[in-house]
């Protein structure tokens, strides 16, 4: 998801918007109100910002579906297309927070300075606009949040499982050592004992597999594996 501006031109007798795509905050507005009150300038200004609020509502209750969607599919998988959903979920909703602050600080100077010359009632219409942006705004917040805790909780579990697989090589590293010890010195040609028995052979196995048993029980008990 990306945020694109809507310039609203406003003139004696018309009423000119701007995009550079295609916006169905225009399309709904269109379908809802030119018709009715063509009239009422300041009125069809404010149901554009209504329009677009109610954008932004609905693609952050979808954003916050789809992201419920990837962490249980992370759950389950651990997959790095989930993780880069994700990101992407989190850039989208940074595009959102300033677009929504953008669009609440433009409606509390529309507030303040009364440029269009509002009557009471469109005065109270955009009070109205601007709570459902603050709402909108902090809605979005609030995902963003979320969003950046659950990253960092599944950095910290990545990071985790790493270092147990680590831990379990290591060990089993440790414990092919010493097999590979007991070989190496009944190879050297030095004088070993029972190098020259007729069992000197399974001397060295015994004493190996004795070696790596105690040390995977060592293991064991400190729960490296």
């Amino acid at each position: 998801y990306i945020t694109i501006p809507i310039c609203i031109i406003l003139t004696h007798n018309q009423i000119v918007t701007v995009n550079s795509f295609d916006n169905g905050a225009i399309k709904k507005f269109l379908n809802s109100f030119q018709k009715r009150h063509p009239d009422k300038k300041n009125m069809m200004i404010l149901k554009v910002f209504e329009k677009v609020v109610q954008n932004f509502m609905e693609f952050l209750k979808e954003i916050n579906h789809r992201r419920n969607q990837y962490e249980t599919s992370l759950y389950e998988s651990n997959s790095n297309e989930d993780l880069l959903n994700l990101m992407r979920i989190q850039k989208s909703l940074v595009y959102f927070v300033t677009a929504l602050r953008g669009n609440e600080m433009l409606m509390m100077k529309l507030e303040r300075s009364n440029f269009l010359g509002l009557n009471e009632e469109e005065r109270e219409f955009l009070n109205d606009l601007i709570v459902d942006t603050s709402q909108a705004l902090e809605m979005a917040n609030t995902y963003t949040n979320i969003l950046t805790s659950t990253l960092d909780a599944f950095a910290s579990i990545i990071s985790n499982n790493l270092n147990s697989v680590m831990k379990r090589l290591t060990s089993i590293i440790i414990i092919i050592s010493f097999p590979a010890l007991v070989a190496g010195i009944y190879s050297m040609n030095i004088g070993i004992p029972y190098v020259h028995s007729p069992y000197a052979f399974y001397v060295s196995i015994v004493l190996s597999l004795i070696a790596s048993v105690i040390i995977s029980w060592y293991f064991m008990k400190k729960k490296w594996f």
